[in-house]
């Protein structure tokens, strides 16, 4: 009897273990299969919310199939604790797995609303937009300058919704005190800035911050990652140029970023002013200038005077040999990487050529004459306007 009673135990201690172990394995199948989710939705995290509130709502909006595996899921891989606020999307079919590594890794929303503080070199434009899940786009709800138009109703309505992110973004070119300007008019922020940052130490990027920050803690943020370019660029730099310095890689890139928005332009821009600096030629470019002019402070808005193209400043290089003391804005990394990597040409001029870029030239003769075409074109758009 006892060998039988042992041989029964045996077998349901068998089968328990079968069924422990395609339990097991049904669950692991959950947790890594693709979800039931038809279209993408947002998922929003509350401030001091937790994995059982979070796989409740997960699965009334048909995201996953079964709350308890989510949350055993959680604590198994140990992400439970990990849970971030925020909105996170969740695509369609999206795993359990792939739903708790969104929620649980970096924190930072991926959908929702979105206010963005674009810091332009002539203004500070504010754009409230919010993602749709179904197309994965953002829609554009808003959008004003500030300072100089009133700030719309949903720019105040999103402003009150605990779930939406900020992000300042800077464009190139911009001066180290419009920075500065522009973060003391965003209400969201916090912090008195002591000192404005040197000029071109500023990374023309984009970050997300909170409400709350502080200006002078997101400014050393700007800071870190310029140096961060500024390192590995100056490290990857051609042989035989005439710069001899990261600072004054940062000064002629400063320059070339002044010198034109057009992409494809940089190398030629780049080459003109090494080509300068290697036959001892003044650099004579305008937006050199323009900053002895403003020292960075505000747009100049309108052309340079005979007698400011002659007055003595560091910055004016139709006067003086050679670089600027400093930068004359902070450019960005393909302004930096064109300084280090010149495209190999011959010229020496270059002049606007009516399009929004610049004709180049080798001689005095070829540059007179896009100069005199340039001149023309001039004319003509302003005889139009009148």
């Amino acid at each position: 009897m006892w060998r039988a009673l042992a041989s029964n135990a045996l077998t349901i201690l068998v089968v328990g273990l079968f069924l422990v172990g395609g339990l097991i394995l049904w669950g692991q199948s959950q947790y890594t299969s693709e979800g039931p989710l038809e279209t993408a939705i947002c998922l929003q995290v509350k401030s001091g919310s937790n994995m059982t509130r979070v796989s409740q709502q997960l699965e009334d909006d048909g995201a996953i199939n079964n709350a308890l595996i989510f949350r055993l899921a959680a604590d198994y891989t140990e992400k439970a604790q990990q849970l971030k606020a925020g909105s996170f999307l969740v695509r369609e079919g999206a795993s359990m797995e792939q739903i708790i590594d969104e929620i649980t890794s970096s924190g930072a929303s991926t959908c929702g609303s979105e206010i963005e503080y674009r810091i332009g070199v002539t203004r500070v434009q504010t754009r409230v937009r919010e993602l749709d899940p179904a197309t994965l786009d953002f829609v554009e709800i808003a959008n004003f300058v500030v300072g100089s138009e009133e700030a719309p109703a949903a720019y105040a309505e999103k402003r009150q919704d605990s779930d939406t992110r900020y992000r300042v973004s800077l464009a190139e070119g911009v001066t180290s005190w419009q920075v500065v300007e522009a973060l003391k008019g965003i209400e969201a922020l916090t912090g008195e800035v002591a000192e404005i940052p040197a000029e071109g130490v500023l990374a023309p990027d984009s970050y997300e911050v909170q409400p709350g920050d502080d200006r002078t803690a997101i400014l050393q943020d700007m800071q870190n990652r310029q140096q961060l370019r500024i390192n590995a660029v100056w490290e990857s730099r051609e042989d035989g140029l005439p710069i001899s310095s990261p600072e004054e890689m940062l000064i002629l890139a400063s320059i070339i970023e002044k010198e034109t928005g057009v992409p494809h332009e940089r190398g030629q821009v780049a080459s003109v002013f090494v080509n300068r600096l290697e036959r001892g030629m003044k650099l004579q470019t305008d937006p050199t200038v323009i900053y002895g002019v403003t020292e960075g402070k505000g747009v100049l808005g309108r052309g340079l005077r005979r007698s400011e193209l002659r007055r003595a400043t560091p910055w004016n290089t139709y006067v003086i040999d050679g670089l600027p003391p400093t930068p004359i804005a902070n450019p960005g990394l393909a302004s930096l990487e064109a300084a280090v990597a010149p495209e190999e040409t011959s010229y020496v001029f270059f002049v606007a050529d009516g399009t929004g870029g610049h004709a180049f030239a080798e001689t005095l003769d070829e540059h007179n004459r896009n100069v005199a075409k340039w001149r023309e074109i001039e004319a003509e758009r302003n005889s139009s306007s009148n």
